[in-house]
């Protein structure tokens, strides 16, 4: 038995002979390029000609489109307040800053499909034009709709002939007033009562009860024995809703002119603030100033 072995040298042809194997048999082998580095400059350079930045006229346009679509907002959808005043409290407080949506109560039409539209409600928080200053806006709870029957009695809302459960009403400390607190009276007992609407009342008083009439709203503030509302004024026309607020986008820490001083006894006891510090603090300050926990905080 012959074995036979294989010369890998006998496999290469000689230059000029004639190969007895097929062309398919021979694979061309790659070949590596090598790119000069004067070619990656170029390369390089031609990326950075793609970072295009904005030019004047489109960052203005930039700026004037933001500048519309805000302005459009606060025309037609949102528009922020203030609350100055302690009418509200503890629902809003002093220095708190509200969006209020312009376009809830908006009438029934062809975009009632896609916005939320509806009606004023008993309990709603509403911003209104104050009925005698109506440059004036003025924000108070709805207590009574058209219709309803309004009477309070010691200071207690019943509408309807039915007291109305109240957990957001708070009734602090203030002189005895019956015609606050025992809402109609037929007793002219308060200076501060607008002598027209007074008038106006004792023609709406049925059975003890001041009926709402159509198309108009009866309001309360939230701090009952501090707000100066529909029992001193009037009625709110619905043409004079302006809306809803709807959240507390900022509040700043200021003091209400309603705030009982703290008892020097009171403080004695209290050691939830026996800590060391400096008032003078910048850091302190700078925390201080707000009520962080009320930022973005619903508005019910």
């Amino acid at each position: 038995m012959t074995e036979s072995l294989h010369n890998p040298e006998a496999s290469i042809p000689e230059p000029g002979a004639e190969s007895h194997f097929p062309a398919s048999h021979f694979v061309e082998a790659p070949v590596e390029t090598v790119t000069p580095i004067e070619h990656l400059h170029e390369r390089r350079g031609h990326a950075a000609k793609h970072l295009i930045y904005p030019s004047p006229l489109e960052t203005v346009r930039s700026l004037l489109t933001i500048l519309v679509i805000a302005l459009f907002a606060l025309t037609f959808i949102l528009q922020p307040f203030r609350i100055p005043s302690e009418s509200m409290e503890r629902t809003l407080l002093v220095g708190d800053f509200l969006l209020v949506n312009k376009s809830v109560y908006g009438p029934a039409g062809i975009w009632s499909f896609l916005l939320p539209y509806r009606h004023v409600e008993g309990g709603d928080i509403i911003v209104f034009h104050f009925p005698l200053d109506p440059p004036e806006h003025i924000v108070k709870r709805v207590v009574g709709t058209p219709g309803d029957r309004i009477h309070l009695r010691d200071g207690v809302l019943y509408r309807n002939g039915q007291a109305v459960t109240e957990p957001y009403v708070v009734y602090e400390t203030a002189n005895d007033d019956s015609f606050r607190d025992q809402f109609p009276t037929a007793a002219y007992t308060d200076p501060g009562v607008d002598t027209h609407w007074w008038v106006q009342m004792r023609a709406r008083v049925t059975d003890g009860d001041v009926i709402v009439p159509a198309g108009q709203y009866f309001v309360m503030g939230d701090n009952r024995n501090h707000s100066r509302d529909s029992r001193y004024w009037g009625f709110v026309p619905r043409s004079a809703i302006v809306g809803r607020p709807f959240i507390i986008y900022f509040s700043l820490r200021q003091p209400s002119t309603t705030d009982l001083p703290e008892l020097p006894h009171v403080s004695a006891l209290d050691t939830s603030s026996d800590k060391l510090g400096h008032d003078s603090d910048p850091i302190n300050k700078v925390v201080d100033f707000a009520r962080w926990d009320r930022i973005l905080r619903i508005v019910r």
